[in-house]
């Protein structure tokens, strides 16, 4: 066995409440929810979240699969728009408290660690429309009641917690590369919805140490981690990386587990007008409330080199890419699905930095994977989808991954996105991510070659 991983390492998946469940049952609308009913049309192939892989229904099956190849953890999302009734008052859905606690028993009585994230890209789109969603602080305090309900409800079995997943994507998404509903532009907003959304965590990681339910239990972020190298190390160059990583990467890394924001942003947005609205007391509280752990995605690198053209802020107003052009390295490796680059080597440096950086706090690779469009056509003659290539690529991840924890980091856990392939945004199905193959038109699920590879890496700790 070349590579042991620490005892107790977590193997296993993860996936989200809107990617997975379906709409059964559920009486609010998400933003993507309400995107989908409203530009049917932006969505692949125009499929939606109404169905997604049936979770709602088929979750026990669904956690049988799991255990059969190995799982001993499993990370999903209680939606606010199935819990929440009332977003004020915070009452809750009757069914949706029957179904998570259904979820939550199944999972740890097949051996799964259940991991609950709050907050996976579907804020309730009517918080949208009353308050600009995570533009507003009222928002913020009505995401805090609606963690404390998760806690009294759920807290006395549920011992790990995040508050958010990849919040930058929020950012970036909405507010500055339309790909996520509203899809405006507006640097301005960002940097708010940036700071809100840091102390939305803040605020939930405080209401999780208050409550007597979660004793025993941690509470963190999942965070994507997209290292910034720079083309050069020449000084412009280096600059270049040095604000991407601070804007795309240590926004939320430094507050989340450091309570402070990297030192020098803030100047930047001050000086170029739009520096959030902030206090001294919020402050303190994103200062007292940190996480326990750390949550990290990694599909790709960032590569930028200084600007070399000027950013014309009269068309665009303010964007981080001021300081910064994206740069595609020669040579580089690619998915072809995606165009996505592939580097595991950042599994590495991502490792070192959490161990040299921020205190060698616990962490876990919470998603990494391989998004392949077309599946269906590497198939063998009993209709076992072959990807070898996914195989490839998490054993080449792992190797990196096993050479930072030799060298001392925290690393607890790797979970593959997502255990059954599942809707992914506006590209719906279009790449398939998962260990179990997903059949739309019949709700069939069938393991993957690399599903039953990766039971003997979780039966043997390592490979």
């Amino acid at each position: 066995m070349k590579h042991k991983f620490p005892e107790n390492f977590w193997w296993g998946a993860a996936t989200s409440g809107p990617q997975s469940e379906g709409r059964f049952n559920k009486k609010h609308r998400s933003v993507f929810d309400y995107w989908y009913d409203t530009e049917p049309d932006a969505f692949f192939d125009r499929v939606g979240p109404n169905v997604a892989s049936n979770f709602y229904n088929s979750f026990r099956e669904d956690f049988k699969m799991m255990k059969s190849i190995g799982f001993n953890s499993f990370r999903t999302s209680i939606q606010w728009t199935r819990l929440i009734k009332d977003f004020e008052t915070a009452e809750v859905e009757a069914d949706a408290v029957r179904f998570y606690n259904e979820v939550i028993d199944e999972c740890i009585s097949n051996g799964m660690i259940p991991v609950m994230n709050l907050h996976h890209f579907d804020l309730p789109v009517e918080l949208y429309e009353k308050y600009g969603g995570w533009e507003s602080k009222h928002v913020v305090d009505l995401f805090a009641k609606y963690a404390k309900v998760c806690f009294d409800l759920f807290g006395d079995r549920v011992k790990h917690w995040t508050t958010f997943n990849e919040p930058i994507v929020i950012v970036q998404g909405e507010y500055l590369n339309q790909f996520h509903y509203p899809n405006i532009v507006d640097g301005k907003k960002a940097v708010q919805v940036s700071y809100n959304l840091n102390l939305a965590s803040a605020k939930a990681i405080e209401e999780f140490k208050k409550n007597e339910n979660n004793k025993g239990g941690r509470i963190g972020i999942v965070l994507n981690l997209t290292p910034a190298y720079p083309r050069s190390d020449s000084e412009e160059d280096l600059a270049a990386s040095d604000f991407a990583n601070k804007f795309h990467n240590r926004m939320f890394l430094d507050p989340a587990v450091l309570g402070h924001f990297p030192e020098g942003l803030a100047e930047v947005f001050e000086k170029d007008g739009v520096l959030w609205q902030s206090s001294s007391e919020e402050m303190e509280l994103i200062r007292n409330n940190k996480v326990d752990f750390l949550g990290v995605n990694f599909y790709q690198p960032l590569r930028v080199k200084v600007r070399e053209h000027e950013l014309d802020e009269s068309k665009t107003g303010w964007l981080p890419d001021k300081y910064y052009e994206y740069y595609e390295m020669p040579g580089r490796r690619v998915n072809p699905h995606k165009n996505w680059e592939i580097y595991p080597e950042a599994m590495y440096d991502i490792a070192i930095n959490i161990r040299d950086n921020y205190g060698n706090i616990p962490w876990y690779v919470s998603e990494n994977g391989m998004g392949v469009y077309g599946e269906e056509k590497f198939k063998d003659e009993n209709g076992m989808i072959v990807d070898d290539y996914r195989i490839d690529f998490v054993t080449e991840h792992l190797e990196f991954l096993h050479k930072g924890i030799e060298e001392g980091s925290n690393c607890f856990g790797y979970h593959l996105w997502t255990p059954i392939d599942c809707w992914s945004w506006m590209n719906a199905y279009r790449n398939r991510y998962g260990f179990i193959s997903l059949d739309l038109a019949t709700q069939i699920k069938t393991i993957k070659k690399s599903g039953y590879w990766f039971k003997d890496v979780a039966e043997n700790n390592g490979f």
